[in-house]
């Protein structure tokens, strides 16, 4: 009975231990701070999606951003699904900092970014 529980004890930790979909998870951006779009991308993290796809959206809203106005242009539609709001501010006036936070049902993809102006 007692290695029955100590059994069923790990076999908890390790499922608990195991990283499922619905998670919310801080994906890399190392060695691709310049490649992702914007000037540096700084940070992404996901929940409910995969880090391949929160990075192929932010390069597709940094498409709708140049779009709509150049590098310090705003995207106002939908991206890929989703619905994004962008908060920015500026230290020195060629650049500026952004935090975006994308939507799709319980779907969040969120990234920071510095833009070079």
């Amino acid at each position: 009975m007692l290695r029955s529980a100590s059994l069923l004890a790990g076999l908890l930790l390790v499922l608990l231990a195991v990283p499922t979909a619905s998670s919310a998870a801080s994906c890399s951006v190392r060695g691709q701070e310049r490649r992702l779009g914007p000037t540096y991308t700084t940070s992404l993290s996901v929940t409910k999606v995969s880090c391949t796809a929160g990075k192929r959206l932010v390069r597709a809203y940094y498409k709708c951003r140049v779009a709509s106005g150049g590098k310090d242009g705003r995207c106002r539609r939908r991206v890929s699904g989703y619905a994004c709001t962008e908060k920015r501010s500026t230290g020195i006036p060629t650049q500026f900092d952004a935090r975006v936070t994308c939507r799709s049902g319980s779907r969040r993809i969120v990234h920071t970014y510095t833009q070079n102006t």
